[in-house]
């Protein structure tokens, strides 16, 4: 049987890959993959594959560097592996 957080984010990902690419998806899968007080303290882009953070304090970009292979894999989950290849910070 399977756990139902795991059949729900399965079907919430499944969901949110459908949507058209836009800032307001990349932001709501952001804000899904890193909890809401990170997704307040950064801004997120995405264009060609790469994802670029920007935080408001330094602090922020050295935990998301921390948790970079975590975060990528979350974010790949809910946007597709082939919409996400990177993550970088600026």
């Amino acid at each position: 049987m399977l756990p139902i957080q795991n059949f729900s984010s399965g079907v919430l990902a499944e969901i949110i890959r459908r949507q058209p690419p836009s800032q307001a998806r990349t932001n709501f899968a952001w804000q899904l993959a890193v909890g809401p007080a990170l997704a307040r303290a950064t801004m997120v882009e995405l264009a060609e594959g790469v994802l670029t953070i920007r935080a408001v304090d330094r602090r922020w970009l050295r935990e998301i560097g921390r948790e970079r292979p975590r975060v990528l894999a979350k974010m790949q989950a809910l946007l597709g592996r082939e919409a996400i290849t990177k993550i970088a910070t600026g």
